[in-house]
Parts: structure tokens; sequence; C-alpha cells
């Protein structure tokens, strides 16, 4: 995995779980209401959307989405005094990320290539259109991928639901933190060997670059592809 893409990865990873957790036991343990400590945690991801949004010009769906739950949420828990409102925020997430991801099935392109193109550079974003025009395989395997990215984020919402709305409120973060993580990490695994096969089988790489041009050629031809080089990342 290049350093961009690694970085891609890990950013978001710390934005919304790691430091939101951190800061809600911190408060906690200095005696702020679970309200407080909630809504000053999870205002996190909310700012750092804040930031990314005015960097770029530009406010990405996700982000709009983080502010706008956040926002509703803490009014809404403002008026009833009640925490778990709060924490019902974090389950309103994936199951509206799950039914957009779901959705984009629906859509000239599946989330799976849109997100190919964050980790893509220069002409390899020409390749993956080629690959994605001439080879059936390759337009598949991104379908796949989207459905399962979409499922697993509904599973986590289903999941977060049941925990918001029965367990302690002090235990939900940790262990919603914990399955949105371990989720996250299943996702990833599965992903990846499922490019590195794919890529064995077609000389494709999914979200890369090799082998795109050669192998649409191929298919082209009527002729089976070969792998161009060895695979080392996803």
């Amino acid at each position: 995995m290049t350093p961009h893409a690694r970085r891609a990865l890990l950013v978001p990873l710390t934005v919304t779980i790691a430091l939101p957790l951190a800061l809600y036991y911190v408060l906690r343990a200095q005696g702020a209401p679970q309200w407080q400590a909630l809504l000053i945690s999870g205002a996190i991801p909310a700012a750092h959307a804040a930031v990314t949004a005015v960097r770029r010009r530009h406010a990405a769906l996700f982000d709009l989405l983080v502010t706008a739950l956040l926002a509703v949420s803490a009014a809404t828990s403002l008026v009833s005094g009640d925490p778990r409102v709060l924490l019902l925020k974090d389950a309103a997430l994936p199951a509206v990320l799950g039914l957009w991801i779901t959705g984009s099935l629906f859509l000239a392109r599946p989330f799976a290539f849109h997100f190919g193109d964050h980790l893509r550079r220069g002409a390899a974003r020409e390749q993956a259109e080629g690959a994605w025009r001439d080879v059936p395989a390759y337009r598949q395997a991104l379908r796949n991928l989207t459905l399962l990215w979409g499922g697993i984020q509904l599973l986590d919402a289903v999941l977060s639901t049941v925990q918001a709305l029965v367990l302690p409120v002090d235990v939900v973060p940790v262990i919603g933190r914990i399955q949105s993580f371990t989720l996250l990490a299943l996702v990833a695994v599965i992903t990846v060997r499922r490019s590195r096969r794919f890529r064995a089988e077609h000389g494709i790489s999914l979200f890369g670059t090799a082998g795109m041009e050669g192998t649409a050629s191929a298919e082209g031809r009527g002729e089976s592809p070969v792998p161009q080089e060895a695979e080392g990342r996803a």
C-alpha cells in the first residue's frame, strides 16, 4: 500500500474512532455528564469535516452528513436530556452510509470505483476508466465490493442501535468503536484478498494501475490476460 493510500485510510480511522473515544473517557474521568462528553467527543469528526471543507473549498457528502447528524442529535439530546439520543447518532451514520453505498450500485459507477479514484494518480484514473469500459470482470468485482461494504455498514448500524438502546451508556462508546473497527478490518482483509486474487487472475489492480491497459487490450482481442507483474499491493 502506498503512503498516500495508507494516509487515506488511517486519517478517517483516527478522526472518527480513536480520538472521539479517547476524549469521551477523559471527559468522563473529569466528571463531565454523559451527554456532554458524548457531544464534545462527537464534535471531533464534525470539526475535521469543517476544516477539510475550508481547505478544499468543497464539502463532501460524508462530511455534511457527519455535521448534520451531530447537530440534530445534539439538539434532540439537549431537549430530552437523554444521552442515548447521541448514541443513536453513531448508529444512524453507518445506516445512511450503508444505504448510500448500496444505492450507488444503481448509478453509472459504484462506490468502490469512486473510492479507488482517491487512491489513483495521473494516468491511473484514465486506465481505470478504460478497464471499467472494456473488462466486464472488472466492473463485476467492483460492484461486488460495493455490495460488501454497504452490507457491512448496515450490519454495523443494526448492532449499534441495539447497543445504544440496551447497554449502559458508558460502555457503548468503547464497544461501538471496537465493533466498527473490527468490521472495518474484516472488510479490509476481504477487499485486499479479493483484489490480489483478481489481479492474479486478470492482471488488473482494482485500485491501482498495473496491467490495466494490457489486460483491457487482451480481452478486447479475446486473448487470455496474463498478470504483468507480481502482486505487491491491493
